[in-house]
């Protein structure tokens, strides 16, 4: 979370504007909060350059929940296809298979999920709802730096992209999406709000037995207000759209991130010690797993960092080794500090 957004929530805590209220005892139908959501929203619509044809839904669930509502509100009882690039599309395929006829178009799985699938190679179905990707997995440390045209690969279907882990750190192409979802608690807030954001031609087909809540034909029609939303989350959230803004969008951002990454990821190909194994063209710059070449060492690499205050380093336990997460609000400072801890810790083991 950005500094300054957590001072002026803490400021604004007993007391938003005057009201007499903070934010959290406020009613989601009264005009003061209505009057944050709107901002939220229009700030969010700007931010993201989202086309009027799209609309912008505040859920909750998280991303693991959206991978059953998408096919619950898209799949139309047909078929769907997914692309496996990670722990997370394979969650995606694990949960739509519940709803429908859930395939798998590509899959990196048998490199270890180094690499992303050339999309020319992806076998999509003539009659499929739509297409799934993650955008940028966290645990495998690949990312779309280019969101697939699947109209060139001969398919009408829309896109669905999990951009829970990189959505507001770079463009999106909205002429290649006709969905996008994502858990706000890696770059817009924390936990408990998601956002979805999705074309208007895509909603009004959910499944019969779709929980009402989840209907996105429901939620949209009530302006994210069919059941009551996550209020001081969409709040905390609208902060963070505020300070996207004020430090010059996302253009900047993507600028920030594309060095942030660099600097770590030229450190490692530079480092006989250390070793990051994703393919250079598919590198995430949000998350960047690694490994110490002697992973014996592991222990005394994370106490060390544990006192130079670089946390949560520690990689998932489904692959090891580290891994370093760069999202928006981590400044490039952070990014220098780890880079002078790698370089010292690998000087004094030589």
């Amino acid at each position: 979370m950005p500094e300054p957004v957590l001072q002026q929530a803490a400021a604004e805590m007993l007391d938003w504007h005057g009201s007499g209220m903070s934010v959290m005892e406020m009613s989601h139908r009264g005009k003061e909060f209505i009057s944050i959501y709107e901002q939220a929203e229009a700030d969010l619509r700007e931010l993201l350059a989202v086309p009027a044809h799209f609309k912008i839904l505040f859920m909750q669930g998280g991303g693991l929940a959206e991978n059953a509502i998408v096919p619950l509100n898209l799949s139309r009882g047909g078929a769907v296809d997914f692309v496996l690039t990670g722990s997370w599309s394979q969650k995606s395929l694990k949960e739509a298979e519940k709803y429908g006829q859930a395939h798998v178009a590509a899959s990196a799985q048998s490199e270890g999920f180094t690499h992303l699938p050339a999309p020319g190679t992806w076998q999509i179905g003539r009659n499929t709802q739509y297409v799934h990707i993650c955008g940028n997995e966290t645990i495998h440390g690949v990312e779309f730096h280019e969101l697939p045209d699947l109209k060139t690969l001969g398919s009408d279907a829309p896109l669905v992209v999990d951009f829970s882990s990189h959505v507001a750190s770079r463009a999106v192409d909205w002429s290649r999406v006709g969905l996008a979802f994502g858990g706000a608690q890696k770059n817009l807030g924390p936990a408990g709000l998601t956002l979805v954001i999705v074309r208007e031609d895509l909603i009004g087909h959910a499944l019969a037995h779709c929980p009402s809540a989840f209907n996105y034909q429901l939620v949209a029609d009530n302006q994210s207000m069919y059941n009551t939303p996550p209020t001081y989350s969409i709040y905390i959230a609208g902060l963070v759209f505020q300070w996207l803004k004020q430090q010059g969008g996302i253009a900047a951002m993507e600028a920030r991130n594309i060095a942030k990454a660099q600097l770590l990821y030229d450190f490692l190909d530079s480092s006989s010690f250390y070793v990051n194994k994703v393919a250079k063209n598919c590198r995430s710059r949000m998350n960047i797993p690694f490994f110490l070449r002697d992973e014996s060492r592991n222990e005394a690499f994370l106490a060390g960092a544990k006192a130079a205050n670089l946390l949560q380093l520690k990689g998932h336990k489904s692959v090891g080794g580290m891994r370093a997460s760069l999202y928006n609000a981590m400044p490039l400072e952070g990014v220098q500090a780890l880079v002078a801890y790698l370089r010292e810790f690998e000087k004094t083991q030589a």
